[in-house]
C-alpha cells in the first residue's frame, strides 16, 4: 500500500475507531517513556521487572483518564495546531503532579523515584510529536509535499532584486515549486539565497536532468537585447520552456509580481535594443495639434495614436472604417487618458471610409488638423491577391482621395505608411502600396511647384512583430495546438520591427519631412522563418519533429507560396539611401510619374477596377509601378467563378 492509499485509509476510519488506536497509542507511549525512564536511572538498557510494570499500570491509570477529561481525543489531529498543544501541556503538567507525587514522593518499592519525574517529561515529548507527526502526515503538510514533487520544477534566471522578489513571489505558489536559482556572477556559485541555491548556468543541462527541470523563468529586466539572446540560445539547448519578466522600464514601479510573467515574446527572440525616441521630433507635428489617423483601429494605426496621445495633441482624430476596432482603440485611450489625467486632449472616434471623397472633406473641413497618419490600408498578401479590385480602391484610391483633400483642407504633413512589400513587388498589394506612394509623390511636386502647403511623405518597413495576421501569433496558436506549424517556404525571409518602435520611428520621420520624402526605416537583418518557429518551439520545452527526431513534439509542414507571396523582402528599389539626423531612418530616391501623366493612367486603371478586369489591372499596373511582376496567374475568386461560366 503505497502513502497516498495509506493515508486515505486511515482518515476514511469511522471517529470511534480512530480514538481507540489514538488512546492505543498512548498506551504504548506510556510504556516506552517508562522503560525509557528506568534505562535513563539506571545508566544501562533495562528487562522489563515488576517495577516497570507497576510503573506502566499508574502511568495508564492515570494519564488516559486526564486525556480524556481535557479532550485530547475530541480534536481532529490532521488540524491540530498550537491550541492542541497547549491542551496537551495542561494535561501532561496535571498528570506529572499526580505520578511524581505517587512514584516520587510516596514512592512505589521496585520503581525508582527519579522515574516519577523523567517519565513525565518523556511522555510530554512522545505525546506531543505524535500528534505533530499526525498533523504532518494526514493534515495538509505532508500531503502538500508530495503534491509539490508532481508540480512543474522551476529555475529562475538571475539572482539580483528581480530574481529574489519573484522566489519569494513564487515561494507559496501552488502550481509550481522553485528549486534553484541561476546567475552569472561566479562570486554566488554554490552560495544558498532565501533557501535557494544558485547554481553556474554552464551547468544548465545537467542540473535539468538532476533537479528535473521543466521551466526557467528569466529575472533579468535590466539585461541588453544582446545579452538576452546569448542567455536564450543557451536555455534554448536545454529544451525547457521559458517565461520572462518584462524590462526595467515596463515594470511596474520596479517591483515584480508574479503577475508581471509573460510568456517569451517574440521580442525577445528577433528584436533590438530600442533607439529612445527623440521627443522633439515625436512632438514637432504632434503637440497642441489637431491631428487624424486613418485606420485608426489597426495594428500600426493604433499603435500610431498611443504614441501620439504620449505627445499631446490638442485634438486627435480617430478614422476608422470597422466600428469594433474604432470603439476598441477609442475606449482604450479614454481609460489610458483618465488614469494618467490627461483629460485636455480631445478625442474623435470617426466612421469613415478614405475612398469617400464628401466623407473625408466634411471631416478635413470640420477639424482642420495639422497632420495626418495614413494608415488605412489592405495589406494582408494573399487576401488582396484574391481580391485585387477592392485591394487597389482601397490603397491607392483611398489614399488619393485622402491626400488630395489634405491638400484643399491646408494639412501641413501628410505621412504615408508604406511597405517593404512595395519595392519590386510580386503581388498586387505591394503594387497597390507603390503606386500610393507615387500618388504622393506626384502630389508633393505639385505642392512644390504651386507653393502648395502640404508636405507629402512616406515610411516604408517591413513586418511589425504581433500585429494582425503576423506569422509570430499563427506560430504560437500552432505550438500550443500541439502542430503542425506551417511554412509556405524553408527558405522564405523576413525583416521584423516591434509595432512600438515602428510607430514611433513613422512619427519621427514625418517631422523631418521636406516634401515627397521617401523614408526606408532601418529593420536589422532579415529573419529565415524556419530558424524562427525552431526556436519558439524549443523556448517552449518542445522539440521539432523531423527525419532526424521522429519523436519530436512539434511538426513543420511546408505549405508551399500563397499567391503573390515573396521569398525575400526589399526595402529599396535602388542602392542608393541616404542618411538623416535619425540612424534608424534612412532616405530613398525613387523615380515617380509627374501627376499629369500619372492621372491619365490612373483614369485608365479605375475604369477596368470598376469593371473588375483583373488580366487588364495587372497588365495596367506592370505599366505604372516599375518592378512589378506577378506571380502566377489570375486568382481573383470572382473573375474566376466567372471565367467557369463563360
Amino acid at each position: 500500500m503505497n502513502t497516498v492509499r495509506l493515508t486515505d485509509f486511515f482518515l476514511g476510519l469511522p471517529r470511534p475507531v480512530k480514538r481507540a488506536l489514538a488512546l492505543s497509542a498512548d498506551a504504548l507511549l506510556c510504556a516506552i517513556t517508562v522503560w525509557m525512564g528506568f534505562n535513563l536511572r539506571l545508566e544501562s538498557w533495562t528487562a522489563w521487572s515488576h517495577g516497570h510494570f507497576t510503573a506502566f499500570a499508574g502511568a495508564v491509570a492515570f494519564a488516559l483518564p486526564l486525556f480524556i477529561i481535557f479532550g485530547l481525543y475530541r480534536a481532529i489531529f490532521r488540524y491540530a495546531g498550537l491550541p492542541a498543544l497547549m491542551t496537551v501541556f495542561k494535561a501532561i503538567a496535571f498528570y506529572a503532579v499526580i505520578y511524581g507525587f505517587v512514584f516520587t514522593v510516596v514512592g512505589i518499592p521496585g520503581v525508582p523515584r527519579t522515574v516519577g519525574i523523567l517519565q513525565p517529561l518523556l511522555l510530554l515529548l512522545g505525546v506531543a510529536l505524535s500528534r505533530t507527526f499526525v498533523r504532518y502526515w494526514l493534515g495538509g503538510i505532508y500531503q502538500g509535499i508530495l503534491g509539490k514533487d508532481g508540480l512543474p520544477k522551476v529555475l529562475i534566471y538571475g539572482a539580483g532584486s528581480a530574481g529574489r522578489q519573484l522566489a519569494a513571489a513564487l515561494k507559496t505558489s501552488p502550481e509550481l515549486v522553485v528549486v534553484g536559482l541561476l546567475d552569472d556572477d561566479d562570486r554566488l556559485h554554490g552560495q544558498v539565497l532565501n533557501g535557494l541555491k544558485i547554481y553556474d548556468p554552464n551547468n544548465l543541462l545537467a542540473l535539468v536532468s538532476k533537479l528535473r527541470v521543466n521551466q526557467v523563468f528569466l529575472a533579468i529586466p535590466s539585461a541588453n537585447r544582446a545579452r538576452r539572446n546569448e542567455i536564450l540560445e543557451l536555455v534554448r539547448a536545454a529544451q525547457v520552456q521559458v517565461r520572462t519578466l518584462p524590462s526595467v522600464i515596463d515594470l511596474a514601479q520596479g517591483r515584480v509580481h508574479v503577475s508581471d510573467l509573460r510568456e517569451l515574446d517574440i521580442e525577445d527572440l528577433l528584436g533590438r535594443d530600442p533607439v529612445l525616441p527623440n521627443p522633439l521630433m515625436m512632438g514637432k507635428n504632434i503637440a497642441n495639434k489637431v491631428v487624424m489617423v486613418t485606420g485608426a483601429g489597426g495594428s500600426i494605426g493604433s499603435e500610431l495614436c498611443r504614441q501620439i496621445v504620449k505627445a499631446k495633441p490638442a485634438t486627435l482624430l480617430l478614422v476608422e472604417l470597422t466600428e469594433f476596432a474604432l470603439y476598441a482603440i477609442h475606449h482604450e485611450l479614454e481609460q489610458a487618458l483618465t488614469e494618467t489625467g490627461s483629460g485636455a486632449i480631445a478625442l474623435v472616434p470617426l466612421l469613415a471610409n478614405v475612398r469617400d471623397a464628401d466623407r473625408m472633406a466634411e471631416i478635413l473641413g470640420t477639424w482642420k488638423p495639422s497632420t495626418v497618419y495614413h494608415a488605412a490600408a489592405y495589406k494582408h498578401v494573399p487576401l488582396v491577391e484574391h481580391n485585387p479590385a477592392e485591394g487597389i480602391k482601397n490603397n491607392v484610391h483611398g489614399t488619393m482621395v485622402t491626400a488630395l483633400q489634405a491638400a484643399l483642407h491646408g494639412v501641413s504633413d501628410f505621412v504615408l505608411v508604406s511597405t517593404d512589400k512595395a519595392v519590386r513587388p510580386t503581388n498586387v498589394m505591394g503594387a497597390s502600396k507603390r503606386l500610393a506612394e507615387m500618388v504622393l509623390q506626384a502630389q508633393a511636386q505639385v505642392m512644390a511647384n504651386q507653393g502648395g502647403k502640404t508636405r507629402f511623405s512616406m515610411v516604408r518597413f517591413g513586418n511589425v512583430l504581433g500585429s494582425s495576421g503576423s506569422v509570430v501569433p499563427l506560430f504560437r496558436r500552432q505550438i500550443k495546438g500541439g502542430g503542425p506549424i506551417t511554412l509556405t517556404d524553408e527558405r522564405i525571409t523576413r525583416y521584423f520591427m516591434t509595432i512600438p518602435e515602428a510607430a514611433q520611428l513613422v512619427i519621427q520621420a514625418g517631422a523631418m519631412a521636406s516634401g515627397g520624402d521617401v523614408f526606408v526605416l532601418d529593420m536589422g537583418e532579415p529573419v529565415k522563418i524556419m530558424d524562427l518557429a525552431y526556436r519558439m518551439v524549443e523556448l517552449s520545452g518542445l522539440s521539432v519533429r523531423s527525419d532526424l527526431n521522429p519523436e519530436g513534439d512539434i511538426e513543420i509542414a511546408i505549405t508551399g507560396l500563397r499567391p503573390g507571396e515573396k521569398l525575400y523582402e526589399e526595402l529599396l528599389i535602388g542602392d542608393n539611401p541616404l542618411p538623416t539626423s535619425h540612424k534608424r531612418i534612412m532616405k530613398a530616391h525613387e523615380e515617380f510619374l509627374s501627376w499629369t501623366a500619372l492621372q491619365t493612367q490612373l483614369a485608365d486603371l479605375k475604369k477596368a477596377l470598376d469593371a473588375n478586369d483583373v488580366p487588364v489591372i495587372r497588365s495596367l499596373l506592370k505599366g505604372l509601378v516599375p518592378g512589378y511582376q506577378p506571380d502566377g496567374n489570375v486568382v481573383d475568386w470572382v473573375w474566376l467563378e466567372n471565367e467557369k461560366t463563360a
